[in-house]
């Protein structure tokens, strides 16, 4: 079998394990797990992701879930220009092949402006199309194969996750702006609507924010029925920040990268949440 096929074949498999995950509502997850490791934004840094695996050790963990967000659109090329940050899609294909009740993949910002279209743009570089060259690039002739199922891969993968003892995880939260039309029932939805994530819609207010200030997180958890919030979405130079006592921001993408390990099916203590945080 060729490369691609197999490229293919995962990602056909870690499409279905996604959508026929335990505890899927929608795009939110009910975590079936004694503890889970969440990773901030990694956008296709691979060395990173491979240090956030060795720390998740998810053989000898059979009841840990693993949180990985954001993956595309790095900073590392081909020589003609294409972004490599496919690569670390595919490896976390294979891992959602290989545990498939273990292995969470949160829809961003980025994965969600690639899959409607919507340009994301630093300088005159184009990120979608960079990731689409990117590639091209890899698998040539048969690329355009593999990147339909990376949209795929994007249309199915989940946008939150709840765990038993409250801890909410997604990539960001709605503005304040944005708290009063929010719906959390667009995260349950099924199928999902188009208008929810199309600007000005629940999903994409949910991935996009950037406002972080303690106020605005005490009232998306209450409008999501939980204790607390692990996200990601925001640069952070430390790997992580704590904007309020509830809100941890994790950023897994440059040399001080964050992860957050906490339970997840046990009342957590004031001291657990305090020392959740570890560096990759």
């Amino acid at each position: 079998m060729s490369v691609i096929d197999t490229r293919l074949m995962t990602a056909r498999r870690a499409i279905l394990a996604f959508r026929d995950m335990p505890g899927r509502h929608g795009r939110l997850v009910h975590a079936d797990c004694d503890d889970i490791l969440v990773v901030g934004d990694l956008h296709g840094h691979v060395e990173n992701f491979r240090r956030a695996l060795n720390r998740a050790d998810l053989g000898a963990n059979p009841r840990r879930c693993l949180v990985v967000q954001e993956l595309v659109h790095g900073p590392f090329h081909y020589p003609t220009g294409g972004d490599k940050s496919h690569q670390l899609v595919d490896l976390v294909c294979a891992l959602k092949a290989q545990y498939p009740r273990q292995v969470q993949y949160l829809l961003g910002n980025h994965e969600l402006a690639q899959l409607t279209g919507r340009k994301v743009l630093k300088g005159d570089d184009d990120y979608n199309e960079c990731f689409e060259r990117g590639v091209t690039d890899c698998y040539g002739g048969r690329g355009r194969e593999l990147y339909e199922l990376y949209l795929r891969l994007f249309h199915i993968i989940p946008i939150a996750i709840r765990t038993a003892n409250r801890t909410f995880v997604s990539h960001s939260l709605p503005s304040a702006g944005q708290q009063v039309d929010f719906d959390p029932e667009s995260l349950t939805r099924e199928p999902t609507r188009d208008d929810d994530l199309a600007p000005g819609g629940s999903l994409y207010s949910l991935v996009w924010g950037r406002d972080v200030r303690e106020e605005t997180a005490a009232t998306f958890l209450k409008r999501v029925d939980a204790d607390r919030l692990i996200s990601g979405h925001v640069p952070c130079d430390a790997g992580y920040e704590r904007p309020s006592p509830a809100h941890v921001i994790l950023d897994s993408q440059g040399a001080s990268a964050a992860y957050c390990l906490v339970p997840a099916s046990r009342p957590l203590g004031p001291s657990e949440w305090e020392q959740a945080i570890g560096m990759l």
